[in-house]
């Protein structure tokens, strides 16, 4: 066993199906007291005036945070995320949810335990740091892939790294998943989220820390996701259940394994480029045919059928210091090497192998 011993955790409570938004009110009322009788709702600005803010039920005494996704979640934010919420009232929310993707819950999953452990977000990066549990917190998750909805990690980029702050009371307590507010998601954003779940179990599959656990859920994730991206004909609606199963499975695969090269190489583009995670783990799986040569098969396939464009030339104009500083970024997340390559690690990769792989990013 390559964890120390610990119970995992999942979230309290799944709703899951079409028209299950419609339910959200309820779940958030039955959090309410006396005392903490407000919410604060940490939403994807892509949904501003769109239809299914008709759908939120918010009121006049809660708060409403917008969250600009084009840049990867950031410890300076969830700082001053916190701060809005504690000067909005006096007392605590009774639940933070957070509607949109991966960027949008992994902010409502760590504002909700910023409220309640006083300090700088940055200082909370890495395992077991949190000393409270946060506040009640239900994620709806509007596409699917990122697994962020069951992780028991929100991945922050801080002034010097891009690290989560991971710990069972990072786990979402409620998840309500709809199939139907996926619908207006881009075909490209579709695609890039759907492959980091895909990739992130193709790392599970073939690392080193695979359990019977992770590899159960990594497989059956997979199977669903090739699925829906290798056949163009399917049904959206239900191509889009799929998904959102394929992705609690993916979540759930990496806290009983781990990642790899790809997601070690996309924390690097991320911190210094400021890459979005999927398009990011897209656009380093794109160099990676030499360690998931199968995978990376399939990957291609998946991408020429649905005919989305990778970025490339993204690192043609970095400086050779650029370049140092997203190889130090990737270097320092040892757990990841430790996972694709065992102990040992160091002698299967080095710091000049993980330059030339971003040159040709």
């Amino acid at each position: 066993m390559l964890y120390d011993f610990r119970s995992f955790v999942n979230p309290g409570k799944y709703a899951f199906g079409k028209g299950s938004i419609n339910h959200l009110g309820e779940l958030i009322d039955k959090q309410k007291n006396e005392k903490n009788n407000w919410s604060v709702f940490i939403i994807d600005n892509y949904f501003s005036g769109k239809p299914l803010m008709s759908k939120i039920p918010s009121t006049e005494d809660d708060l409403i945070i917008w969250i600009d996704t084009s840049e990867e979640p950031k410890t300076t934010f969830v700082n001053s995320y916190r701060d809005l919420i504690l000067a909005h009232d006096s007392n605590l929310p009774a639940t933070i949810v957070g509607i949109g993707g991966g960027t949008t819950m992994d902010y409502a999953k760590a504002v909700g335990l910023m409220v309640t452990n006083p300090g700088d977000s940055a200082d909370f990066q890495g395992l077991d740091l949190i000393k409270n549990e946060g506040i009640y917190t239900i994620c709806v998750p509007t596409v699917s892939g990122t697994g962020a909805e069951v992780s028991m990690t929100a991945v922050l980029s801080g002034p010097e790294k891009k690290l989560g702050i991971k710990c069972d009371y990072t786990i979402p307590n409620e998840v309500v998943f709809d199939p139907e507010i996926l619908a207006s998601v881009p075909t490209n954003q579709r695609f890039y989220t759907g492959m980091d779940c895909y990739i992130h179990n193709a790392e599970s599959l073939n690392g080193t820390w695979i359990t019977e656990m992770g590899k159960a859920f990594a497989e059956k994730s997979n199977e669903l996701c090739k699925e829906v991206f290798l056949n163009k004909d399917m049904d959206r609606l239900v191509a889009d259940e799929k998904m959102m199963v394929a992705s609690i499975m993916g979540g759930n695969s990496i806290t009983y394994a781990q990642v790899g090269v790809c997601h070690a190489l996309s924390y690097g583009l991320a911190v210094v480029l400021k890459v979005h995670h999927g398009v990011g783990n897209c656009i380093v799986f794109n160099q990676l045919e030499k360690y998931y040569p199968n995978e990376y098969k399939e990957f291609k396939e998946m991408q020429t059928l649905h005919g989305v464009t990778i970025p490339e030339g993204i690192t043609k104009e970095c400086t050779e210091t650029e370049l140092d500083q997203m190889v130090e970024v990737s270097w320092a997340l040892e757990h990841m090497w430790n996972n694709a390559f065992g102990p040992e690690w160091e002698k299967h990769i080095t710091k000049d192998m993980i330059k030339d792989l971003f040159r040709k990013m």
